[in-house]
């Protein structure tokens, strides 16, 4: 009862903070659906001016989302929410008592139906189009073959690390934490260009489910779960025993918890 009470609490309290997280994480897959078939399509006009090689292509998409969640870091809706985005950064946070259990579990459904809500209504718009094999309805799969989930699964524990220690460091800085947004989206551009190939460049459970669901195929779902998840968690935990070895520093600010009013 008592946990009830402060779900309730902190929905009464942070529902604007849920709603622009649902929102970022719609906003994501809108682009990065729209970006792929501009980018991959065959009788896209930007694809023919890109060229026939892929990686080129991806350096399109790359820009595309680069600069998105550079602009919604620091939109004042971003900075409202703390622009997660994403089920795994905001476990990580939350390991690192950044964000309460009753906002944390908020925020992580909320970025859910962001991204299901988009995936079904982004399926029906660009149906046409989304079922080409270069677009594969913009869902993240593993490479095939008989490793190609181990590659996969490997690669996106990679990049969702490097992500959430690049976030750490810069936001537990006291000249880096302005640069914690562009950091984001230039990492995110380069994984892009990169990763893609191995996985899908996932790094977010939300985005690849509502693809997922909305184009009615899961390979290897549980990849694109286990992966980004547990590798901010255990990233997270290791910075925390890290900064408890160093001498107190100015800590990022927190996320107000309805919890604790």
């Amino acid at each position: 009862m008592a946990f009830a009470a402060r779900m309730t609490q902190a929905l009464r309290h942070n529902w604007r903070h849920y709603l622009v997280e649902a929102s970022g994480i719609a906003a994501f897959l809108t682009f990065s659906s729209v970006a792929a078939v501009l980018c991959h399509h065959p009788v896209s006009a930007l694809t023919q001016w890109l060229g026939p090689r892929e990686w080129v292509q991806r350096v399109g998409v790359g820009l595309v989302l680069g600069a998105l969640i550079v602009a919604m870091s620091y939109s004042p809706w971003g900075k409202r929410s703390g622009a997660h985005f994403n089920p795994a950064v905001t476990l990580g946070f939350w390991q690192l008592g950044h964000i309460g259990t009753a906002d944390a579990l908020w925020y992580a459904l909320a970025q859910f139906a962001g991204g299901l809500v988009a995936g079904v209504g982004l399926h029906r718009a660009l149906a046409p189009w989304f079922g080409h094999p270069s677009i594969h309805h913009n869902t993240t799969q593993p490479l095939a073959g008989a490793h190609g989930w181990a590659v996969a699964l490997g690669a996106e524990i990679v990049i969702s690390s490097l992500l959430m220690l690049g976030l750490l460091w810069t936001m537990h800085s006291a000249r880096g934490k302005q640069w914690t947004g562009a950091l984001a989206g230039l990492l995110l551009a380069v994984f892009v260009v990169v990763e893609a190939p191995l996985s899908g460049m996932s790094l977010n459970p939300a985005r690849t489910l509502g693809s997922a669901v909305a184009a009615g195929e899961a390979p290897h779902l549980w990849l694109y779960f286990v992966g980004p998840l547990g590798a901010m968690w255990a990233t997270a935990e290791a910075y925390r025993r890290y900064r408890q070895r160093r001498p107190p520093a100015a800590r990022p600010p927190q996320f107000p918890d309805a919890t604790a009013a």
